[in-house]
């Protein structure tokens, strides 16, 4: 006769954790976009330099990886800030570069057709029934393909392949949204740290990517 009851009260506790796992996670989001966006603009005020290749990877990978360490303390919280604000560094030259070459209105459209790429992505796997684990398997594909791609592009110069590998960025880092978002929703993803982390590193992929696109169409009108 317990056993209703019991069920009852495991699924509203399962919910609640689902909320707070959902709400903890837009709530870091937020703050780490408004921390990057504060740290972009000092950067551009400074006009900090672009960082070379090695330092972007260190940088990346290395507190990367110690933010998914950390992620069950409090230090995880730290890194985290460390890491979206490093980004957010990096963001600061790329922009003084468009911004001085005339191209403030793709700065606009970049950062407008990100909002709208993630809030779409969000409130589709919000309210879909579809399972979208099932694009775990063709993320794993483009990310080889893009991995590939990156490393060509470093021997060939070719406008045509940056505009497929920033279009394929874009796909990946909506196909991360999605499935991150669910994943959130069905119990998949129980860490506040690491769901914030990849939506921001999916959001910053996006900016970037859309930016790369609109300036080379820009620069060919």
């Amino acid at each position: 006769m317990n056993s209703p009851m019991f069920s009852r009260t495991a699924s509203q506790e399962s919910a609640l954790q689902t909320n707070k796992v959902l709400r903890n996670t837009y709530a870091l989001l937020s703050m780490t976009l408004l921390w990057s966006a504060v740290v972009a603009g000092i950067s551009m005020a400074m006009n900090l330099p672009r960082p070379g290749l090695i330092i972007m990877l260190v940088g990346f990978y290395g507190l990367l990886f110690l933010t998914e360490k950390n992620r069950d303390n409090s230090m995880g919280l730290v890194f985290t800030f460390l890491f979206t604000g490093f980004l957010g560094y990096t963001i600061g030259p790329l922009l003084n570069a468009y911004i001085g070459a005339g191209m403030g209105d793709v700065v606009l459209t970049a950062l407008g057709g990100t909002a709208l790429s993630f809030m779409a992505a969000s409130a589709y796997a919000l309210t879909t029934k579809r399972d979208l684990s099932m694009m775990g398997g063709l993320m794993l594909s483009l990310f080889v393909v893009l991995v590939v791609g990156m490393i060509a592009s470093i021997f060939i110069q070719s406008t045509i392949l940056h505009l497929a590998l920033s279009s394929l960025f874009i796909v990946f880092s909506t196909m991360a949204i999605l499935m991150t978002t669910q994943g959130i929703i069905r119990g998949g993803e129980t860490n506040y740290i690491s769901a914030t982390v990849t939506l921001y590193v999916s959001i910053y992929n996006i900016f970037i990517s859309l930016l790369s696109i609109l300036g080379i169409m820009g620069n060919d009108d």
